[in-house]
């Protein structure tokens, strides 16, 4: 059987994906206008930094530049992935498109990548082959002052809606634009270090500028390795650090589970989906197995609150199984409803004899070749079994019209004198009598003693049938309902 649950979900607390609160609309308004915003601040920042790295000669600004300009192209491609990954799943996406996040941040990483490739190369060549006179001015400080309070403005827009909708594309690009605050102020630091030099004659500072560079390189390698990481694990599909482990603790403690056989957890953009199979009595209900794994779906959302959750529940045997549930075990496996089982052991020989219900339609052909494959089975499966017999009831399929008779004094007065004759019937009351296509029925109430053994019952209610049938041979069946001396007018 397999139940699902859908929704958006992270792997912890702070991976819990959006909430409910949130509509769909207001989360792809706010995610496309933080990104929208994030590529105009993109391009007003790399034009000023493209033209005073130019008028001032500065690898550290022009390093900058060629940064910011790839930040741009990453904005774009994180404004173009919200768009699409935000789409309902359909027919040929039936786990949505958030997986365009992912692949967006990826892109973001090669292209950062790039960046450091130029920024090492060109530095090297200023280092040790080729001199670049610098011009330090007031403009570099002021452009790259500005992109600090810029950068810092948009990471924060950035990684707050990433968060709070569990966005990797937005994520990436807070993470690109809070590094750029650190870049932009070791660029000022070589600026201002080759202006000193200049002003103190000190020759060796001239390679601040390069040396600049090669440190804002080293940050975006650093932060492009840690994004790299993250997004390959949600391309390949890995499992987020410890859920896995954590789902199978909280799955464990669900009352009726054999076992938790497979666990498997997927990310697609802010959506994570769980699989699992898990193991159950081969004996419980079809609606027992439905709530374990309603319970198993609640207990997977205890670590992934919002996740798409689906649960596979498979029939196991248990060790503590006797030869009863293993006859109903097959029976089951047939969906057939087998009941007063019972086994006799016969000079070391066992014999069972069982009751099967079987749809009423059926020839008595149909009803027997299926008891047939039944024994041949059970024989199979219960191999100390040397024999079997089946008694084959009809399982009604059509709702009966009767009469009810009501009361008939003179054959209550009969009935209840006869259970005078059992000292563990305390009564008998509500005796009622209908006719049914013919013939009598009749059903009573009888009182028992609250700490009778149920077996004692059962013998007790099948003596009494027997009784009640042989002083009045008219009715055609008999119904006693037992109860308790505490509960005995319900």
């Amino acid at each position: 059987m397999e139940l699902g649950g859908r929704g958006k979900g992270g792997d912890n607390a702070a991976m819990s994906g959006a909430p409910a609160m949130y509509s769909p609309g207001s989360m792809r308004a706010e995610k496309r206008a933080v990104a929208g915003n994030s590529v105009v601040a993109a391009v007003a920042i790399t034009v000023l930094k493209l033209i005073v790295g130019v008028t001032t000669g500065s690898l550290g600004i022009l390093s900058e530049a060629a940064h910011s300009a790839l930040d741009l192209v990453a904005a774009v491609v994180t404004l173009m992935s919200v768009r699409v990954a935000d789409k309902p799943a359909d027919a040929e996406h039936q786990y949505g498109h958030g997986k365009v996040e992912n692949f967006s941040a990826f892109i973001e990483t090669g292209l950062l990548l790039l960046t450091c490739i130029w920024i090492v190369y060109e530095a090297v060549e200023r280092l040790f082959f080729r001199r670049v006179n610098i011009e330090p001015s007031l403009a570099a400080f002021v452009v790259m002052g500005i992109s600090m309070v810029v950068d810092f403005w948009r990471s924060r827009a950035l990684g707050r809606i990433a968060a709070k909708y569990d966005s990797q594309a937005l994520e990436a690009d807070a993470l690109h634009f809070s590094t750029d605050i650190w870049s932009s102020g070791v660029v000022i630091l070589g600026l201002g270090l080759v202006m000193m030099g200049r002003t103190y004659g000190i020759g060796w500072l001239r390679d601040a500028d390069p040396i600049a560079a090669l440190v804002v390189a080293g940050v975006v390698v650093y932060v492009s390795s840690r994004l790299a990481r993250r997004t390959i694990d949600a391309l390949l599909d890995a499992a987020p650090v410890e859920v896995r482990g954590n789902i199978i603790d909280a799955v464990s403690n669900v009352d009726g589970l054999l076992e938790v056989d497979r666990v498997r957890i997927r990310r697609a953009g802010n959506k994570y989906f769980a699989d699992l199979s898990v193991g159950l009595s081969r004996n419980v209900t079809f609606q027992r197995s439905e709530q374990v794994a309603d319970a198993v779906a609640d207990a997977v959302h205890s670590v992934l609150p919002d996740a798409d959750v689906v649960v596979h529940s498979v029939p196991r045997a248990v060790r503590t199984e006797n030869i009863f549930d293993r006859v109903r075990a097959v029976a089951t496996r047939h969906n057939f409803n087998v009941h007063d089982v019972s086994v006799q052991d016969l000079k070391g020989k066992l014999h069972v004899e069982q009751h099967l219900e079987l749809d009423e339609r059926l020839s008595l052909k149909e009803a027997h070749d299926r008891v047939t494959v039944l024994e041949t089975e059970i024989r199979q499966d219960v191999p100390e079994i040397s024999s079997i017999l089946t008694h084959i009831e009809s399982e009604p399929a059509t709702i009966e019209r009767g009469d009810e008779i009501g009361r008939d004094a003179e054959l209550e007065k009969r009935l209840k004198a006869i259970a005078t004759g059992f000292p563990d019937v305390l009564d008998v009351h509500d005796v009622r009598i209908k006719r049914v296509r013919g013939r009598l029925y009749v059903s009573c109430h009888c009182t028992l003693s609250d700490d009778l053994a149920l077996s004692r019952v059962h013998d007790i209610s099948t003596e009494l049938e027997i009784r009640f049938k042989l002083e009045a041979p008219e009715l055609f069946r008999v119904l006693i309902h037992p109860e308790p001396i505490t509960d005995n007018r319900r």
